[in-house]
């Protein structure tokens, strides 16, 4: 480093319009007065100062001098909303020295099991923003040819103290998650409110989709405000028994965001990282009583009963190891879960199935049932075996839908459109048969180039699930979608590959408006 460096006047800030998605960028002027940018040549990463305020980030430079002045440093939106130093601060810039905690990475990749003050180390780091994306590529990677039980219990725990923890009053805190991977299966959002209404606690925070065409917070949204900070939510629960809100508000785990952002992309995703991923953020929720769904099927995130079998068991040992009580339950991963996939759709299902209405989707309904019962016998009042009668009352008679407005009216009003997709086409069987299988990955990804999530109106209303007979030209699945680009590309690859199987062969689809 130059010692000259940081006797050099400093450069004021400039918040440049600029969507960098996660990574902490900045922008220099190639004419700048106060910094020589050949000095920072050979350095990927630069550290930003304002008294005792610091942050890492990439930088860039630029010979657009209306981007940023020669005495400015532009930050793009997310190192400007991190840094959370007004505009026009002065602040320093200096070559940055790479995080210690790499080389506890390095030896990783060369084959070395880490300690966990290694592991706690590399997620401190990771969650404060000091790693780019190749070098926490390189960390999964590691991770990804072998981890001990000793790292995984390592690496959840440090996840878990990384970020907010909250405690609650009680002795049963409930919560639920279901792994992914299936279509539609929106249960989060029909148990909340049955396990409310019944009075156990379930502080619910979910993520927004990555993969997906719908997260529960995506759909939540639909109805409600789900970008909820944490005394909010304490209040809310409070009254409510329960909510339903985005996680990444409450900063629980903030590392395994960062480390889903990197993984998905690389198609990483051992059941050692998703193990840690799950349990490190209903450490920090405070659950005290947590139950896992693992949907099985050959498009599901999980393949085969013996998959589910070794996932179940590594959840149960890290559940035993925290002191949180772990149920694990198997379902049915081979075809999507109600009739809508995407946001809107998806929460016509949940409010139908609330609503008692008698065209609800009945498998949504009864999945979400066997959930909540679960849930329920945790309750020592409930005796065992009785929990699926009383979340059918608490259905049946109502008190769910009251109990789910309640959280609705807590949480706020959404301020999203949730207004259906003008556009639409019916993808529709060229023969007649019987519904053979249905690619559950396959329709996720048709439902995103429609538009969903970032269009709460778009994706897929499925007509025919596994089991039933079609007649040739008789509709699959309409598609909907706000924007003619995603409507035409959508239809274009549905038509080319609808992911429905009749009497055991691809069906080959026709589109009409």
């Amino acid at each position: 480093m130059n010692p000259d460096l940081k006797s050099r006047p400093g450069l004021k800030i400039r918040r440049a319009n600029l969507d960098t998605g996660r990574e902490n960028i900045v922008v220099m002027s190639r004419h700048s007065r106060a910094l020589r940018p050949e000095v920072f040549r050979g350095f990927s990463r630069v550290e930003i100062q304002s008294g005792a305020k610091s942050i890492l980030a990439t930088l860039l430079i630029t010979d657009d001098d209306t981007l940023v002045g020669s005495e400015e440093l532009g930050l793009a939106e997310p190192a400007f909303r991190r840094f959370a130093c007004p505009v026009g601060s002065l602040v320093s810039v200096t070559p940055a020295r790479p995080p210690d905690s790499l080389e506890a990475v390095r030896a990783k990749i060369s084959g070395r099991a880490l300690a966990p003050e290694d592991i706690t180390a590399i997620i401190s780091d990771i969650s404060r923003y000091r790693y780019s994306d190749m070098e926490i590529a390189a960390f999964l990677v590691g991770s990804a040819s072998f981890t001990t039980t000793a790292e995984l219990l390592a690496l959840t725990r440090a996840m878990a103290q990384a970020g907010t923890q909250l405690r609650w009053e009680g002795h049963v805190v409930v919560d639920k998650h279901c792994i992914g991977g299936i279509p539609g299966n929106r249960t989060s959002m029909i148990v909340v409110p049955i396990v409310a209404a019944h009075g156990l606690m379930i502080p619910k925070t979910s993520s927004r989709a990555i993969t997906s065409p719908a997260g529960t917070a995506d759909t939540m949204e639909v109805l409600a405000r789900v970008d909820i900070g944490v005394d909010e939510m304490k209040e809310i629960v409070t009254a409510c028994h329960g909510c339903l809100i985005w996680g990444g508000r409450v900063n629980l785990s903030p590392a395994d965001d960062i480390l889903i952002s990197v993984e998905r992309p690389l198609g990483i995703d051992t059941r050692e990282q998703m193990v840690a991923s799950i349990m490190s953020k209903k450490l920090a929720a405070g659950s005290t009583h947590l139950l896992i769904d693992i949907p099985a099927g050959p498009a599901a995130k999980v393949t085969t009963a013996i998959e589910a079998m070794r996932l179940r068991k590594l959840f149960e040992f890290v559940g035993d190891h925290f002191g949180v009580a772990i149920e694990v339950v198997t379902t049915d991963g081979r075809q999507p879960i109600g009739r809508g996939i995407g946001p809107a759709l998806e929460a016509r299902d949940v409010m139908a199935v609330l609503s008692n209405d008698p065209g609800a989707p009945r498998d949504l309904r009864e999945k979400s049932l066997r959930l909540a019962a679960h849930l329920l016998e945790y309750d020592p009042e409930i005796r065992g075996g009785a929990g699926y009668a009383r979340a059918r009352e608490l259905l049946d008679s109502g008190a769910a839908l009251k109990q789910m407005q309640r959280i609705i009216d807590a949480q706020g009003p959404s301020t999203c459109r949730a207004d259906l997709g003008a556009l639409t086409g019916e993808i529709t069987a060229n023969k007649d048969g019987v519904v053979g299988s249905i690619d559950c990955l396959r329709l996720n990804r048709l439902a995103r180039m429609a538009g969903a999530p970032i269009d709460k109106g778009a994706g897929i209303m499925v007509f025919k699930k596994i089991g039933d007979k079609v007649e040739q030209g008789e509709p699959l699945y309409r598609v909907y979608a706000c924007e003619l680009s995603e409507f035409e590309l959508v239809m274009d690859a549905a038509n080319a590959q609808s992911g429905y199987a009749i009497n055991g062969r691809s069906s080959s689809s026709a589109a009409t408006a």
